[in-house]
């Protein structure tokens, strides 16, 4: 045995102090932007059939979500809004209205909770009639006749307060548009995180549930990225870039690690992970089954998104991961 040369890596793992010790990959409750969803009524609190845990809230309920939220040391949120069908047009009218379902949220929000970062998911797609993420014509959806539309629903969420405009429509010079309309409106200072590499992903069911905004017609595919590119992540990132884009953000996750890792090493600007719908139910499903252990398996896909370069999630999982950290201190 004495002439047998090895190395021992099993010395930085021989106990809990030395593996904590010398870990590398750390999450925390300010890396997690926690999504909400909000419907217009009162005392409404609709959970998800395809996401246990995961709720629509009325205005008169959001806030006892948000103190929640708060309570577990989570310091940002995205919101979403869930109009109903007859509140829908053509043109998504309702998603730049000043008193839209992410306006008002947002304002009751920020009166309340002024130091919670209020991000606001800039999209049409909930609030148009054919459930697309821009103007149709002819069953076609037009880019450039939809920019405009996607910088006034930017406009209207900053003069409501939020701090941080999403825009997830992926249509070609969407932050270059909104980059202009917020600066023209006097809004300078308040940064873009875009869905600047948004594949075309099944695992976006779930979502579909929660925000009423399936496509009526067709599907995404000629604006959302196809899932088996790699290289076209630099190119939509790049672009995102030039026009002005603060974070960029990667959707999906889990499947998508080598892209979220690729534009980390392409740029300097933070990188979001959007750990979806589709993700955040299979492993509830899983865990009800009694097929993993939902703490363990929530803290490692989440600490693997970090590892791959993420420096934020947007996750559903965010309160039960904040509460599973407190556990393990």
């Amino acid at each position: 045995m004495k002439d047998i040369q090895f190395t021992r890596h099993r010395r930085l793992r021989a106990s809990a102090g030395m593996r904590s010790l010398v870990r590398e990959t750390h999450l925390h409750k300010e890396d997690f932007i926690y999504p909400i969803f909000v419907i217009d009524g009162e005392n409404i609190k609709n959970e998800i059939a395809s996401m246990p845990g995961v709720f629509q809230l009325s205005m008169d309920n959001l806030l006892t979500e948000v103190d929640e939220v708060t309570s577990l040391g989570i310091k940002s949120v995205i919101l979403f809004g869930v109009p109903y069908e007859h509140d829908k047009d053509e043109e998504g009218t309702g998603a730049f209205s000043h008193n839209g379902l992410v306006q008002v949220a947002t304002r009751l929000i920020k009166e309340k909770y002024p130091e919670l970062i209020v991000v606001a998911d800039t999209c049409l797609c909930e609030y148009t009639s054919h459930g697309h993420c821009g103007v149709v014509e002819g069953g076609k959806i037009l880019n450039d006749a939809s920019l405009n539309l996607l910088a006034k629903t930017a406009i209207s969420q900053a003069e409501a307060g939020a701090d941080i405009i999403a825009p997830s429509n992926m249509m070609d010079g969407f932050v270059a548009a909104i980059r202009a309309g917020l600066d023209e409106a006097g809004f300078e200072d308040v940064p873009i995180m875009s869905y600047a590499v948004k594949y075309a992903s099944s695992y976006y069911g779930p979502f579909r549930d929660a925000a009423n905004g399936a496509p009526q017609f067709g599907d995404r595919k000629t604006y959302q990225m196809d899932p088996a590119n790699r290289m076209e992540a630099f190119r939509e990132a790049e672009s995102d870039i030039d026009e002005g884009a603060d974070f960029l953000i990667v959707k999906p996750a889990l499947s998508y690690q080598d892209i979220i890792r690729d534009v980390k090493n392409y740029t300097t600007l933070p990188v979001v992970a959007y750990n979806v719908s589709g993700e955040y139910s299979m492993v509830k499903a899983a865990a009800v089954n009694g097929w993993v252990d939902e703490k363990s398996i929530v803290l490692e896909m989440l600490t693997g998104m970090k590892r791959a370069g993420a420096d934020l999630i947007i996750t559903y999982f965010a309160k039960d991961a904040a509460r599973y950290l407190d556990d393990i201190k």
